[in-house]
């Protein structure tokens, strides 16, 4: 038999290297077009476009941010058709986006990043592909997104069960659930959105809860064929439902910085737990007991009438192991399933998802080092050490009250002005000072111990010491404002000699 040869790696040279073809890539993309930067190249590991709304297709999938403010404002569509949208609709929005500009030529399928090296006495960034492709890079703007590594959990005896067992964003829809003995582990995000889906269909459903969430009503409303027609005919009118929808969404900002009024709203959410669900024990057991907006409150109608079925257990005293055939509680009971899902989350925390990522910058700065305590950077793009990397959604810029499209362009706005900068100043590269991007991050864990953030709860906002590295504890309006301009005095803009020199760099002056 003859073996397989792999094919030949390449090597690319391009001034701009995104990786991830998810809105945040798509969306610097779009706008290096817009400003007449065509020599960039997209690399996505996987073989279309979309990230999170790519992978998550599980039964109910949706948003719980509005359609019309979870979109581009540069690229709008009037006929969203409803509130919130479904996966597919998002995904069908990416994919015309992505046609609409011409995008498909820049993307590199199949390229999984492994490994960057900052090549300093060249300016530029030395990217690794999981094939053997090496890009070199003028720019690398990271637009991996924080959501995209399943958690699976350690739980005993996992590995051995013989049923199906899959993770929600990695559903399998081969897999006939109908009459089937099903547990799902984890209450979250897309729990809550699976689990009045699938419960009408199974024999028995048994809900293992770890945590219980904090559910509030969604608005089911679908937008009219007149809505649609107007939006379209009058762009004036979409816009102003767009800024009515950010102006309220912005409004929940208050009892986040604000606990004591957050504890007073929660006293609504409790309600509508005790109003949905008829066992008063069984409500008892849903009700969380931290802080609303500690965790990620999450929007449903359906979530808590699914416990009102006399198919549906929940489960509160953990899981003891798992055999070949069932699942045994920390109560004694041994649970028959036929298929576990997996309703765990994602490994949000870039030290643990990016342990076998060498990242190596300025002067033998190393990721994983400067990381050790906590993730951090500066308005959650730029980490001193590492010229010329740019992140999308990085540390510090992630949202639990508006749409994280919305800081997106700014930063992705953010980041063409710091490359117009450097090129004026005749820079190869442009590192962020230390003592600024410590300054920041202080102000940043100043502002979140005064915030429902900080009472108490462990969430995946936080690294497993506690430390919050991942919410902005502002207004969005304010990071808009923070990234109107690039502020020249923050950071080093460093030139190269000639290649017959072969000096040490020179700082340019601020």
């Amino acid at each position: 038999m003859t073996a397989r040869v792999p094919p030949p790696s390449t090597t690319i040279e391009t001034e701009v290297a995104i990786v991830g073809a998810g809105f945040g890539g798509l969306c610097m993309a779009i706008k290096l077009l817009e400003a007449g930067r065509k020599n960039f190249v997209i690399l996505e590991k996987a073989m279309e476009v979309g990230g999170t709304w790519r992978d998550n297709q599980y039964p109910g999938a949706a948003c719980d941010v509005q359609s019309h403010m979870y979109s581009y404002s540069f690229a709008p569509k009037a006929d969203w058709s409803q509130r919130y949208p479904g996966w597919r609709e998002i995904q069908d929005y990416i994919l015309d986006v992505t046609k609409r500009y011409g995008l498909r030529p820049f993307i590199r399928f199949g390229q999984e990043v492994t490994g960057a090296e900052f090549l300093q006495d060249e300016g530029r960034w030395k990217i690794t592909t999981r094939n053997g492709d090496v890009i070199l890079a003028r720019h690398w703007v990271l637009a991996s997104g924080p959501l995209h590594v399943p958690a699976v959990p350690d739980i005993p005896g996992l590995k051995d069960f013989k049923g199906k067992i899959f993770h929600s964003a990695q559903w399998d829809h081969s897999y006939d659930l109908n009459g089937k003995n099903v547990a799902s582990i984890g209450t979250g995000g897309s729990a809550v959105q699976y689990l009045p889906e699938i419960a009408p269909k199974v024999n028995k459903l048994h809900v293992f809860q770890r945590t219980a969430a904090w559910v509030i009503p969604r608005d089911m409303r679908k937008y009219s064929d007149f809505s649609k027609k107007l939006f379209a005919a009058v762009p004036l009118m979409r816009k102003l439902h767009r800024a009515r929808l950010y102006w309220t969404n912005e409004s929940r900002v208050w009892p986040i910085f604000n606990p004591p009024l957050a504890r007073a709203l929660q006293k609504l959410a409790t309600l509508f737990i005790r109003a949905q669900v008829k066992d008063p024990e069984l409500a008892r057991k849903l009700t969380p007991d931290y802080t609303i907006g500690c965790k990620r409150v999450l929007i449903s109608n359906v979530y808590f009438p699914t416990f009102n079925r006399d198919n549906v257990e929940l489960v509160t005293d953990g899981i003891r192991e798992v055999r070949e055939h069932s699942i045994v509680g920390k109560d004694g009971v041994e649970r028959p399933v036929d298929c576990i899902v997996l309703g765990t989350g994602f490994v949000v925390d870039p030290r643990v998802y990016m342990k076998d990522f060498k990242l190596t910058g300025r002067d033998g700065h190393n990721l994983a080092q400067d990381w050790a305590r906590a993730p951090e950077a500066y308005l959650g793009m730029t980490v001193s050490g590492y010229p010329n990397l740019f992140q999308l959604v990085g540390p510090g810029t992630a949202l639990g009250h508006n749409s994280i499209i919305f800081m997106i362009e700014a930063q992705v706005h953010y980041i063409i002005q710091a490359m117009k900068e450097m090129e004026a100043r005749g820079a190869a590269y442009v590192d962020v000072k230390p003592e600024v991007q410590r300054a920041f991050n202080a102000d940043v864990q100043k502002n979140l111990k005064n915030s429902v953030w900080s009472t108490g709860c462990q969430s995946w906002y936080q690294t497993a010491d506690g430390v919050n590295f991942t919410i902005w504890p502002w207004s969005t309006w304010r990071f808009w404002l923070r990234t109107r301009k690039v502020k020249a005095e923050e950071y080093e803009w460093v030139s190269l000699p000639t290649q017959k020199t072969r000096k040490a760099p020179q700082k340019v002056a601020a």
